[in-house]
């Protein structure tokens, strides 16, 4: 969007795009259930791009109206490992190829969602369903920025070259990430654009591919999953079909949790919770050397913003979260956090602390960080083991480095090296 925009302008100009993609495709679904092969950029760079349904292996017993209307950039059916029994959702479904074959995959018990903003599109897919006479696939109207279906209850979501047509990417994959269950996946295919690549040339090769609004890099991708919540992220370039524009597949997970609970990313919304749950923890006098929480402001000045995690109950209540601090502002320091775990004491003993540790270990290890550290009081024997069980070993000790309610206290020092960044 243009920089310096009032906020009515800015939202004015992301719906009027939004139109123009919907208005466009809904004319290719209209040409598709004419008979006609559709293409929605260059011929060249649909080749290239192994677009449509090039980028598939096996489109046998599909009907010939879904392969003619397949305008996606890879196969992310294949990347998802779809199981029987599960639920899938297909961002942007268009003539509904990713979704039949979802639908195949998911069955027995098993049902496929795609969601699309043009009628034309999903009238389309309807007919494709029927003819292929799938029946465990739904064909939803509404927009990928507001998913129509409940929290939590989505196992996979796919999506094939439509992200990069929104005008508000970071909402779409907090919507994603807000339908899908503890553990659900994302495979996503969809392009991006070299890190080094100048305005002038993206706009070319973006007007190549079709994409009207705007890729993101593949640095883009990660922080907006990283803020989103999301963890274990991959992004793999496959292809280019234009200069400087790549396919990619892009993988990721939301933070596994117990039954009952959810963990997301921490909001302002739950300051008060989150203190109040900081405030119980220093009331054992084995949390922290300090005493008192600090309000809001200090709290989230010291805070990295997006290693920050809140576990709650399915009906929202905040039962604990962790988060992290830069340890030194050199930059030889730069992948090296410490952190805090503090749980709700009515909801100790039910893995959350584990649940919460996990999350933060995945969005530190998608950012790059590679060393996490912590100090825990020896009389702390609860987090002593539940960072042990999370891969963190002992360095040492730091004997009666501080007084705390009238006594010296000892603090043993904890870090847990990644085994997967500087490796």
């Amino acid at each position: 969007m243009t920089e310096h925009q009032p906020p009515a302008e800015e939202a004015e100009e992301a719906e009027d795009r939004t139109e123009d993609v919907i208005s466009r495709y809904s004319g290719l679904a209209q040409a598709a259930r004419d008979g006609r092969q559709i293409i929605d950029c260059g011929a060249g760079e649909f080749e290239a791009g192994c677009f449509g349904a090039a980028g598939y292996d096996d489109t046998s017993g599909l009907p010939d109206g879904a392969i003619r209307a397949s305008l996606g950039c890879g196969n992310p059916v294949a990347v998802a490992a779809l199981h029987p029994g599960e639920t899938v959702l297909d961002l942007g479904s268009g003539g509904g190829i990713d979704v039949l074959l979802s639908a195949r995959r998911v069955a027995p018990g098993g049902t496929a969602y795609g969601l699309d903003g043009s009628p034309d599109m999903l009238a389309l897919a309807r007919d494709n369903a029927a003819t292929a006479g799938v029946t465990n696939a739904e064909f939803l109207h509404g927009r990928i920025e507001d998913i129509p279906l409940p929290a939590a209850t989505v196992d996979v979501v796919i999506s094939n070259c439509v992200i990069n047509l929104s005008a508000d990417k970071p909402r779409v994959l907090a919507e994603t990430f807000r339908v899908l269950r503890p553990g659900g996946r994302i495979g996503i295919s969809d392009l991006i654009a070299d890190e080094d690549l100048d305005s002038a040339r993206r706009a070319e090769a973006e007007r190549l591919t079709g994409c009207a609004t705007g890729t993101l890099t593949t640095t883009d991708y990660r922080h907006h999953l990283i803020a989103a919540g999301f963890t274990a992220i991959a992004v793999t370039p496959v292809s280019e079909p234009a200069p400087g524009l790549h396919s990619a597949i892009i993988q990721a997970t939301r933070p596994a949790a117990p039954a009952g609970v959810l963990i997301r990313p921490m909001t302002p919304a739950d300051a008060e919770a989150v203190l109040a749950i900081y405030q119980a923890g220093l009331d054992t006098g084995h949390a922290s050397f300090e005493i008192t929480a600090p309000d809001w402001s200090t709290f989230d000045h010291a805070r990295l913003p997006q290693h920050r995690h809140v576990a709650t109950t399915d009906n929202g209540p905040v039962i604990g979260w962790a988060a992290a601090s830069a340890v030194s502002d050199r930059c030889v320091y730069a992948g090296v956090i410490e952190h805090s775990v503090y749980i709700d004491p009515g909801a100790r003993g039910r893995g959350v602390g584990a649940a919460l540790l996990a999350a933060l270990i995945g969005s530190t290890e998608a950012a790059g960080i590679w060393t996490i550290q912590t100090g825990i009081f020896p009389e702390n024997t609860a987090s002593l083991r539940l960072h042990e069980q999370a891969g963190f070993r002992v360095v040492g000790t730091r004997h009666r480095i501080g007084s705390h309610h009238g006594r010296w206290r000892d603090v043993i020092l904890l870090e847990r090296r990644s085994t997967a960044i500087g490796v």
